[in-house]
């Protein structure tokens, strides 16, 4: 027992005395790994790399991975999630869900054609499945401008519009 105190006094004792060389080899490792971290991070913004992204006859695919929404893909691919429409419509896909594996089409933004019409009138009548950005896109170009049409109607409840509604649109 003696002797391994003495062992074990003699090894902290050799720690001690290296302990500046101990301090500099995880300093170095601590920056290694954060370097990591940062060079995917940007990696992975700047579009070089997009989880599941594939590249065939110059047409850009995902493979759907697990926690994937619409949103997190148009976010990715674009830089703004509200692009999951055209994401939903150059897919033909009528609800969210997605599954894993499921193979997406990620167009170019000038390529994506909504097949709905555009609405000129000041005027229009809500019909099933409508939403006030949708109807924003198609009437002004812009989403955003849902709060121009939900103010011009008083709307309480932006998220509550029921197919016969009419609705003023600003013009």
């Amino acid at each position: 027992m003696i002797n391994l105190k003495f062992d074990l006094k003699n090894f902290l004792k050799s720690l001690k005395t290296n302990e500046s060389t101990i301090s500099m080899v995880f300093g170095a490792l601590v920056v290694v790994v954060v370097l990591v971290f940062v060079v995917n991070y940007f990696k992975d913004k700047n579009g070089q790399t997009l989880p599941g992204a594939l590249t065939t006859n110059g047409t850009k695919e995902y493979i759907v991975v697990k926690g994937d929404t619409l949103w997190s893909i148009a976010q990715d691919a674009y830089g703004d999630g509200f692009k999951w429409k055209d994401l939903a419509i150059a897919n033909g896909l009528d609800t969210s869900t997605l599954e894993i594996g499921q193979k997406l089409v990620i167009p170019e933004m000038a390529t994506v054609v909504s097949t709905e019409q555009t609405i000129s009138s000041s005027s229009y009548t809500v019909v099933a499945g409508d939403s006030l950005w949708q109807i924003a896109v198609r009437s002004y170009g812009d989403g955003y401008a849902w709060t121009r049409i939900a103010t011009a109607n008083g709307l309480a409840n932006p998220n509550l519009i029921h197919a016969g509604n009419m609705l003023t649109l600003p013009r």
